[in-house]
C-alpha cells in the first residue's frame, strides 16, 4: 500500500502558523520552524502578560488613590479601611478614577469618611 500523507492538513497548518508570524522582522515571518519557534513564544508572553496587566493596572489605581488621598489629608491605608468600615462599595478602578479626573467628587468622598 502507498504512504500516504494529508499534504493538505500539513499546509494549512503550517499556513496558519504563518498568517500569525506575518509583522515579524527577517526570516521569523516566512521560515517554518523560525516562525513556529517565535509564535510559540509570542503566545507564552501573551498568555502570561495577560495576568501581568491586571497586577500592573490594580497597581496604577493604588498609586493614584495614594496621591488623591494624601492631597486631602490621609493616607492610602487608612483611606481604604474607612471605605471598608463604611460599607462603601467603590472599587479601586472607580476611586482611581475619581482622584484622577473628578478630584472634587473624591474629595467628598474622603470629607465624608473623616
Amino acid at each position: 500500500m502507498p504512504r500516504s500523507v494529508n499534504s493538505v492538513a500539513s499546509r494549512a497548518r503550517r499556513k496558519k502558523i504563518i498568517k500569525q508570524a506575518k509583522g515579524y522582522f527577517g526570516r521569523r515571518k516566512n521560515v517554518w520552524t523560525i516562525a513556529k519557534n517565535a509564535v510559540e513564544k509570542a503566545m507564552l508572553y501573551s498568555y502570561r502578560d495577560r495576568r501581568v496587566k491586571k497586577r500592573n493596572f490594580r497597581s496604577l489605581w493604588i498609586a493614584r488613590i495614594n496621591a488623591g488621598a494624601r492631597a486631602n489629608g490621609m493616607s492610602y491605608s487608612q483611606f481604604m479601611a474607612k471605605i471598608k468600615a463604611n460599607n462603601i462599595e467603590l472599587n479601586r478602578k472607580v476611586l482611581a478614577d475619581l482622584a484622577m479626573n473628578h478630584p472634587e467628587a473624591f474629595k467628598a468622598i474622603v470629607v465624608k469618611l473623616k
